[in-house]
């Protein structure tokens, strides 16, 4: 079961890698989530993976193209997660040209993903354990927006969605 609107987020540790070397980015960094979301509103969304099709060509993007707009309505941050750590996530993110605009965050063993009741297993298409799609809005730490897409679509999770339910 997902986790429930006026329901306050778990605390999990995600990765990010915040700087780049010569060749990749440096060592990712620990982020809490309960001290990361607190007193600030966060507009989080989870995808199944770095690199993956509607991931890369509709998801990220969309949150790059409208932050002006997310930021206007009050919004202090935007984080993308995956089920990736965060050396992937800090590539993946400068690649589309999100790097230093979103959060990019690893959740490499799925701690979060798990605790939001928003795991999908996707073993037997080589993806192992993965994060449905969804997105949300937190304020304080609590949540006050869920949208979680069916499998194999990509309609309420978009950026478009959330700016509408600000």
């Amino acid at each position: 079961m997902p986790i429930a609107l006026g329901t306050t987020l778990p605390d999990a540790t995600l990765f990010e890698s915040t700087a780049f070397g010569d060749a990749c980015p440096l060592s990712p960094e620990k982020v809490s989530v309960a001290a990361a979301t607190k007193g600030k509103k966060v507009v989080i969304f989870g995808l199944p993976g770095a690199y993956t099709p509607t991931c890369s060509a509709k998801h990220v993007p969309g949150y790059v193209q409208h932050l002006d707009a997310l930021k206007a309505k009050g919004v202090d941050e935007v984080w993308c997660v995956a089920v990736n750590d965060g050396y992937v996530m800090a590539a993946w993110g400068k690649e589309l040209g999100a790097f230093g605009k979103l959060r990019l965050l690893g959740d490499g063993s799925a701690e979060l993903t798990k605790k939001l009741g928003l795991d999908n297993d996707l073993t037997g298409a080589g993806m192992g354990v993965r994060s449905k799609r969804f997105s949300m809005f937190v304020d304080d730490g609590v949540v006050k927006q869920l949208n979680v897409e069916q499998p194999g679509k990509f309609e309420v999770s978009n950026a478009e969605t959330m700016l509408s339910q600000l």
